[in-house]
């Protein structure tokens, strides 16, 4: 490899004293690496003709060969180039619950389409998964993670607090709840597990109150459907209520419980830390997060 740019010269030169300008070293050096070429290559290369050199067979079918695989080397060197979203052909796989997935998917994939239209995104559930996955499965993870391997990096999109929704024409769409009333009435709550309690019951046990959890949910998209068809009030992230609520006739209704609000984060590996194309989805997340927290859809 160090002789290839040598090479490169003498075969554009045609000569030994040309290239040893160019390569900007001594002719008597240039030489000496002329020789170590010729042993290398079992070719001559080079031959003396009249008062100068001419190439041989071999070193001309060799010309194009250096130019291109010297050039592949140089480019191999470089730093990325610039960005182009427009022509950017790429495919990302990214992990959430589907709250996350109703609450950025939507938007994401809207810019996705409008700045980077060759993108894809492959999103996927929320399972019994392992943050190592982000080593070689997954792109992007969003959501809540505890801890994470050293060589996983994360970085707080912001946090989210609940809301209850209930079908609109329902008797407490137009309410305003008391912690009496919450608890008197039915609630959906959402599990992979099954779990009934919560630090909702926590809240409402320091008041006294018990609430009555008519089902649960292994989604919340699945809660908000079995609120349409109830009396029930589902308890999910505000945004995601927000965003249900466009969809679905739905009400959305403040929770008169001090809840802790939820934090959650994106996570990446190392090995897409520095890529350009990365670093635009993440941003893109960021500034989309940024704008429902504007909006106040995000507030806790």
């Amino acid at each position: 490899m160090n002789l290839l740019p040598s090479l490169d010269a003498l075969l554009r030169a045609g000569s030994v004293a040309g290239a040893a300008a160019e390569m900007r070293i001594s002719p008597s050096a240039m030489s000496r690496t002329l020789g170590r070429l010729r042993r290398a290559v079992g070719d001559e290369l080079l031959v003396p003709s009249g008062r100068g050199l001419a190439l041989t067979p071999r070193a001309r079918e060799l010309r194009p060969c250096v130019e291109a695989a010297l050039a592949a080397a140089l480019a191999a060197l470089r730093p990325p180039q610039e960005l182009e979203l427009a022509t950017l052909a790429r495919e990302f796989t990214l992990r959430s619950n589907d709250a996350v997935a109703v609450i950025f998917g939507s938007a994401l994939t809207e810019r996705v389409a409008r700045e980077a239209p060759r993108v894809r995104l492959r999103i996927l559930p929320e399972g019994d998964e392992n943050p190592a996955d982000l080593r070689e499965l997954i792109d992007l993870e969003v959501g809540q993670l505890g801890e994470v391997p050293h060589d996983v990096h994360t970085a707080p999109l912001g946090a989210y607090g609940y809301a209850a929704v209930a079908r609109a024409d329902g008797p407490c769409a137009t309410e305003r709840l008391t912690p009496e009333r919450f608890a008197a009435l039915p609630h959906i709550t959402v599990t992979r597990r099954g779990r009934v309690r919560s630090v909702v019951d926590e809240r409402l046990a320091e008041l006294g109150l018990v609430r009555d959890v008519l089902a649960t949910a292994p989604t919340y998209t699945a809660a908000c459907f079995f609120a349409l068809r109830s009396d029930a009030l589902a308890l999910v992230p505000r945004p995601f209520a927000v965003e249900a609520a466009r969809a679905m006739p739905l009400a959305v209704l403040d929770i008169p419980l001090d809840l802790p609000a939820n934090p959650y984060v994106q996570a990446w590996h190392n090995r897409v830390d520095a890529d350009p194309a990365h670093r635009w989805l993440r941003g893109a997340l960021a500034d989309i997060v940024a704008g429902l927290d504007a909006a106040g859809a995000g507030r806790p």
